[in-house]
């Protein structure tokens, strides 16, 4: 699985102009799940999430985690994250995992960043959304499990 994660002070998705989920400063969580991804994969990378440490602590360094601040994450599906441009300037998404099982491991991932004690909000798998985000920092990080 990969996930692209933004440091916020605040994000939202919305569908069809309505937002659906929200946080305040926290996480934007972009995940996708990758061909031969398992749950172990989910449980893997939500843990990763949950410790990361991207949050300044009292001597301004990026030590602390959403565990330890209390942060909120909006985690959004994000298949494009499995793009392939080695051909050319069209990406390909083959490597990306498909609808049905790539929608169980987002919502294990979703489940399990919660049994770590995250306030999680989401957007809707596979719908057109709208995120809108203001990027703390900015602080962007890719992981990879």
């Amino acid at each position: 699985m990969r996930a692209l994660v933004q440091r916020v002070t605040a994000a939202e998705v919305a569908i069809g102009g309505a937002v659906v989920g929200a946080t305040g400063p926290g996480l934007l969580v972009l995940v996708c799940a990758m061909r031969g991804d398992v749950q172990r994969n989910a449980d893997d990378l939500a843990a990763r999430v949950a410790r990361l440490r991207v949050f300044r602590d009292d001597d301004d360094r990026m030590n602390r985690s959403l565990l330890d601040t209390g942060g909120g994450a909006l985690v959004v599906s994000q298949f494009t994250l499995a793009a392939d441009t080695s051909r050319g300037n069209r990406p390909g998404f083959s490597a990306a995992l498909g609808p049905p099982d790539g929608e169980r491991l987002y919502d294990r991932f979703v489940a399990a960043l919660r049994d770590h004690g995250v306030s999680v909000e989401t957007g809707r798998f596979g719908a057109d959304m709208a995120v809108t985000l203001t990027n703390d920092g900015p602080v962007t990080v890719m992981l990879e499990r």
